[in-house]
């Protein structure tokens, strides 16, 4: 096992190990996601921003009607209010945002990663 472990590491087709968290257990019961458009000369300075806040996630550069999607956790929606209301609505250079709170959510397995149904 050690030894294709090491091969696959090798080949880089995996990348770095890790574990997942159980962020609701943790008291991380609201996600979000918030699209937001900003003025594109302080990309830097605001993913910089961004990433400051206690809860966010991930910062993704995407296509479409936002310039960027900013994943986020809280403990509360009034705790997720005050992120985007006080925190992401005051960083110079953001010229509007998106909050769409996560109601539930289903994942499906990629095609390389086994059912956890099949033996």
């Amino acid at each position: 096992m050690y030894s294709r472990i090491k091969r696959l590491v090798k080949r880089k087709l995996i990348e770095r190990f890790t574990i997942d968290v159980n962020d609701a257990e943790l008291g991380y019961n609201v996600k979000a996601l918030t699209g937001i458009n900003m003025d594109t000369k302080k990309r830097d300075h605001i993913i910089e921003e961004l990433f400051k806040i206690d809860g966010v996630r991930e910062v993704a550069e995407v296509t479409g009607r936002f310039d960027i999607l900013v994943t986020m956790y809280s403990k509360s929606l009034d705790q997720m209010h005050k992120m985007v209301s006080e925190r992401i609505g005051r960083i110079e250079g953001i010229q509007s945002s998106e909050s769409f709170i996560e109601m539930k959510s289903r994942m499906k397995a990629m095609p390389y990663m086994p059912s956890k149904d099949s033996d």
